[in-house]
């Protein structure tokens, strides 16, 4: 039998899902397939009249990992020969899938997806709660108060705050939403979860493998206090929640687990064979944060829509509440340690809202706004514009969990360019970096080295010297352009037995770029400045009770403006 040396990462995103094919001997990307979600705007279902949902059709999950599986098969094939010598199906390890969270999906007592059915396909409330659906700012706030008032620890590992993005407030969301819906819901599902379940037809609710990092991280399950909150605190929110809990899996696993084997009947639909064996599902981020190669005092940020920073601590180490920060999960990232999450709820999201609203015609040819755009932004010096900005266009996820903020611009005149403007945005979102990054230290996480991963590291050096700049470390880019999906593969190549551990196949396959982005000390000192103006209105607008007159903000900026200019 020839040696399996090929694993497959399928990687599902925001507006699409991608397959990644590497060879496991050398790190090789042999084939990696996008496929897009057909579905609503840029794949996402959306309401004008509510302007904070956010839902994805089921199907479009299934039909693009049959279209972007299929397709990276296909390349695969046609591919030379790479250090494990020519690909073929039979030569796969096994496969992995991340996706985004949480992402949670309504389903029928057989784990199918309600939306498969002719009723409530296009019922947005029968489909996919996609994570950056806002719509249960309510119950998240319930469900919080509710913790606090009980003493009851729950919130303990995640950050002290339930998010709107999370698990159960979507879900109580719905009951209130649409109560049909709800009715008809046998169980929740979340999309890393589901996807693993479809292919390995073992979609029941309560018997497919849930993954440790969506229970986790998203729906307050924690082995010290018996897995997900008690039937009687779900009933003291709402008493149709409580039956949920008895249909949902009793336990959960880390990604290097298996969650079965692929099928036969997908096997044939995507050209490979069946019995692959098939890995328990994760968010992307976490995912990325492996194929980024992360160990303990590492933080990667997976900058895309959104961003996601991961870091991971020992099993020992004393874990206390790290206020803001989404979640501590044991096995959420690398089976046997803690893995941490933060993140912003929007950054690439922020400038695509400029690039789609607001920049000028002079910029929009052929399609490359914001490159263009980003070339008059190399020539400001930091401070030059005189403006600074808020990060909070779709909420804030850390430190605040506040998705009831919106974003601003402070310091515009008549003079004001698209180009200050956009770099302005650029800053903000790296204050915002800047707040999480303090936040782990200030709690004891130690942070030695900030690798990034995604397509805004990929394709601006311009922002990732801003960020440089405002973070005041260096930073390395991740060899892989892919490593939400990586990461994936190599979970899937662990849970074949490609590799005994995890670190082992990071140790054969994982790289960086030449490249590192290191601080210039010129604009550090100013951006300094700017942060701590930034720090002052995150309080006086984000911070309950928060103390602090803004009257000598707009002359600050001034002033930093000016002797930027000189």
């Amino acid at each position: 039998m020839e040696e399996r040396s090929f694993a497959i990462g399928v990687d599902y995103g925001t507006n699409s899902a991608r397959a990644l094919i590497v060879d496991l001997k050398s790190g090789e990307e042999v084939a990696v397939a996008v496929a897009d979600y057909p579905t609503g705007d840029l794949g996402i279902i959306l309401d004008p009249s509510q302007p904070t949902l956010a839902r994805q059709s089921p199907r479009d999950y299934v039909e693009c990992f049959y279209r972007a599986v299929g397709e990276a098969v296909k390349l695969a094939l046609d591919a030379p020969a790479t250090t494990s010598g020519k690909f073929s199906p039979e030569r796969v390890a096994g496969i992995g899938v991340d996706s985004t969270g949480s992402t949670p999906i309504p389903v029928d007592a057989e784990g199918t997806p309600l939306a498969f059915q002719e009723k409530y396909a296009n019922v947005p409330a029968a489909n996919a709660w996609l994570w950056k659906d806002h719509t249960a700012i309510e119950e998240a706030n319930a469900i919080t108060e509710a913790c606090l008032n009980t003493g009851n620890g729950y919130l303990d590992k995640c950050g002290g705050v339930y998010s709107s993005e999370w698990y159960w407030a979507k879900i109580w969301h719905c009951l209130r939403e649409n109560p049909e819906v709800f009715s008809a819901a046998y169980s929740w599902v979340e999309l890393a979860d589901f996807i693993p379940a479809f292919i390995t037809d073992n979609k029941r609710p309560e018997t497919l493998a849930r993954g440790v990092c969506a229970a986790g991280h998203k729906a307050m399950w924690d082995r010290d206090h018996g897995g997900l909150p008690s039937e009687e605190f779900l009933t003291s929110l709402e008493p149709r929640l409580a039956p949920l809990r008895t249909r949902y899996a009793s336990e959960t696993y880390s990604a290097d687990h298996m969650a079965g084997r692929l099928s036969e009947a997908v096997a044939q639909r995507v050209g490979l064979v069946a019995g692959i064996p098939v890995a328990v599902g994760a968010f992307d981020c976490h995912m990325g944060a492996v194929g980024a190669g992360v160990s303990h005092g590492d933080l990667v940020k997976i900058i895309g829509t959104s961003t996601c920073d991961i870091t991971t601590l020992p099993l020992d180490a004393p874990v206390a509440t790290i206020p803001g920060v989404c979640g501590v999960a044991a096995g959420s990232v690398l089976p046997g340690a803690y893995g941490v999450e933060a993140g912003q709820s929007a950054v690439g999201d922020i400038f695509r809202w400029f690039e789609r609203n607001l920049t000028p015609a002079q910029y929009t040819s052929e399609g490359q706004a914001l490159k263009n755009l980003e070339l008059d932004v190399a020539k400001l010096k930091a401070g030059e514009s005189g403006l600074v900005a808020l990060d909070w266009n779709n909420g804030n996820r850390s430190i605040l969990v506040d998705q009831a903020l919106s974003g601003m611009i402070l310091g515009t005149t008549l003079s004001t360019t698209a180009a200050e403007v956009y770099r302005a945005l650029i800053e903000a979102t790296a204050y915002g970096a800047r707040v999480i990054i303090e936040r782990l230290e200030e709690y004891g996480v130690t942070i030695r080295q900030v690798i990034v991963s995604g397509g805004i590291a990929e394709k601006s050096p311009t922002i990732m010297q801003i960020y440089a700049n405002v973070w005041n470390r260096p930073i390395k880019l991740a060899r892989s352009s892919q490593t939400c999906a990586l990461g994936a593969a190599l979970f899937g190549a662990v849970a074949g037995g490609a590799f005994a551990t995890i670190a082992q196949a990071q140790a054969q396959t994982v790289g960086y770029k030449e490249t590192i982005y290191t601080p210039e000390a010129n604009a550090c000192g100013v951006y300094d400045k700017l942060y701590s103006i930034y720090r002052r209105l995150h309080d006086a607008f984000g911070v309950k009770d928060a103390n602090g007159n803004l009257y000598s903000v707009m002359k600050e900026l001034i002033a930093i403006r000016d002797a930027s200019r000189v």
